[in-house]
């Protein structure tokens, strides 16, 4: 092999991708700072999970969130870096985090333009058994004139700007979209920069795998359980689907997207609006599917038509391949 094949000098860095599509859509450059800010606070938590168990992160910080879900120590320290990382790009005025109960508005000196809602590290209950854990991020372009406030943060997914996730797995990869398709960068350790590895990313019209908690049947509602049954005893003489859920989101997100299927976390008795957080978690897989060509719905709307009234809002939740989802919309309108 020449030495110009072991050492690729001309790979596309995430900074150098969101560059160029910048540049092609005459931005001002400043969604660009902010993505970098992003990749920095990712590295960061992406260098702490890694040393969590040396470094003592592991366990139970000794408080819930506002969501009821027990606080990790990692939890916490992953969600001062990206509050502290986006502050101090001075490209964001309203951050929205699954960790804090209401809306940060940034100080008027370090303020931008955009809206960030996160969840810093999605997964967290995996995080003492070493599974596989992320970060997930939706950005809105502020369109309100005046003070930033929470209202300017409840705008629908399909009025998204950018979304994406970061997966602290074998590796590290960011998956992004800017609103042109979905593209994923691989961290390289050894210049701590993520490269461009896969280019515009396609789901499978039709997968093999449908991933839920099945724990819960008992509380599902028939449409779900006869989809399921569906699944399991096809009818039509075909291999019945494969079961996977990782209990991870961005783990199961990921593993549907790259090999077609359903993922499910529809309402049920104990949850009837779904456990799942609108702004910080379903928005922009949603987003994410969406560019990927498939579907996303709550069940009764495409996802990202849903108009939310508040920032740790819950809703039913149901992506994947778009022939995969569809089908399971038909059990539903069955059931109606």
């Amino acid at each position: 092999m020449s030495e110009q094949g072991a050492f690729d000098t001309n790979v596309v860095t995430l900074t150098r991708f969101v560059l160029e599509e910048g540049k092609r859509a005459r931005g001002t450059g400043e969604l660009t700072t902010l993505l970098n800010s992003l990749c920095t606070a990712v590295k960061a938590i992406s260098t702490a999970v890694r040393k969590a168990g040396i470094a003592h992160l592991y366990g139970i910080a000794g408080h819930t969130n506002v969501t009821g879900d027990q606080v990790k120590k990692l939890d916490i320290l992953s969600n001062d870096l990206v509050i502290n990382m986006l502050k101090a790009s001075f490209s964001s005025c309203i951050l929205v985090s699954e960790e804090n109960e209401n809306a940060i508005i940034v100080e008027p000196e370090s303020r931008g333009k955009y809206i960030v809602c996160f969840d810093p590290l999605d997964g967290s209950s995996n995080i003492d058994c070493l599974v596989s854990i992320g970060t997930i991020f939706a950005i809105y372009k502020k369109t309100t004139d005046g003070e930033p406030c929470e209202q300017d943060a409840l705008q629908p997914g399909r009025d998204l700007v950018a979304a994406g996730y970061a997966l602290y797995g074998t590796a590290t990869m960011m998956v992004l979209s800017t609103g042109q398709g979905v593209n994923c960068f691989m961290l390289d350790p050894a210049i701590g920069e993520f490269i461009l590895t896969e280019r515009n990313v396609k789901m499978k019209p039709k997968g093999k795998i449908y991933s839920l908690n099945e724990g819960y049947a008992k509380y599902f509602h028939p449409s779900v359980n006869e989809y399921l049954k569906h699944k399991k005893y096809p009818e039509d003489g075909g291999a019945p689907y494969g079961a996977r859920y990782v209990g991870s989101m961005v783990s199961d997100i990921h593993r549907t997207i790259a090999y077609g299927g359903i993922f499910m976390y529809p309402a049920n008795e104990k949850s009837p609006k779904g456990k799942l957080r609108l702004l910080y978690e379903c928005n922009p897989i949603a987003f994410l599917i969406e560019q990927a060509g498939g579907m996303a719905t709550t069940g009764t709307q495409r996802l990202l038509d849903v108009q939310p009234e508040s920032l740790h809002q819950r809703v039913p939740f149901v992506v994947g391949s778009a022939d995969d989802v569809t089908e399971y919309l038909s059990f539903v309108k069955k059931h109606q």
